[in-house]
């Protein structure tokens, strides 16, 4: 069984963010959310909004696409 879209996107954040080597502190000052909101991006317990995911990528400098898991068919 495959897993759920949100324990994927949870987990391609935080592989991206331990990519960066920034803490959690630097990520939450740059996209505007506090410190626990990212810690449950991390957890999968919440989500980003689509603004707030794309303030994430441009900061840690990724894709989208690779968060979201998209796939060229």
């Amino acid at each position: 069984m495959e897993p759920a879209l949100d324990e994927i996107i949870s987990r391609n954040i935080r592989q991206e963010i331990e990519q960066s080597g920034k803490t959690k502190t630097e990520i939450a000052k740059a996209i505007g959310v506090s410190k626990p909101t990212v810690s449950q991006y991390l957890s999968g317990r919440i989500q980003p909004s689509l603004s707030t995911l794309s303030r994430l990528c441009t900061f840690l400098n990724c894709s989208a696409d690779d968060i979201l898991n998209v796939k060229n068919r």
